[in-house]
């Protein structure tokens, strides 16, 4: 089902001055399924790689309707099974969660990743199978489940995700509603 009910949403590059929301997003609530909070230290590291990816990028989520900050959202370059795809994820600001925000910034990013044309042909999410939020997003978002992988993240944490993807060679559906 589509979010037509969902407020909009702009994706902009992350910048210098978006520490802060890392610093937001890392509670124990939006945490809890990748392994709990990070240090300091750590959350300095994540922001330097989220200024340099070499392939790919990080956005901070903005509500379209009245320019708030609602959470992150971003696209990197991974190995996956012998191919070269893009991983995505994203964290939504407690607040702001349950209004449909990550599915449409999801679906943004999506057209975005396939304006970029990286070379890449698919768009990968992993998350935990029992994070129920965070997989309905990747079904609204039309994503496609290929099933449960085992993942270790972060390091020595071992996790069972689901696999959802997009396949970005196929051009983007035009109206209607989108796929469960």
């Amino acid at each position: 089902m589509e979010d037509t009910q969902a407020e909009p949403v702009r994706l902009v590059p992350w910048s210098e001055g978006d520490f802060w929301l890392l610093r937001r997003t890392n509670s124990p609530e939006t945490t809890g399924h990748l392994g709990g909070p990070e240090s300091e230290e750590k959350l300095a590291d994540r922001h330097r790689r989220y200024l340099e990816l070499p392939a790919g990028r990080m956005y901070r989520v903005v509500s379209a309707a009245d320019g708030a900050t609602v959470g992150s959202i971003g696209y990197w370059a991974r190995e996956w099974r012998g191919e070269a795809v893009w991983e995505t994820g994203w964290a939504i600001l407690p607040e702001f969660q349950g209004r449909g925000l990550a599915a449409q910034a999801a679906r943004a990013l999506v057209d975005t990743v396939r304006r970029a044309d990286g070379g890449r042909p698919a768009l990968h999410a992993y998350p935990s199978v029992d994070h129920a939020a965070s997989n309905g997003v990747c079904r609204r978002a039309g994503f496609t489940l290929l099933g449960e992988v085992g993942f270790e993240y972060p390091k020595g944490n071992r996790i069972t995700s689901n696999d959802w993807y997009v396949d970005l060679r196929r051009p983007a559906p035009t109206g209607g509603r989108r796929a469960e």
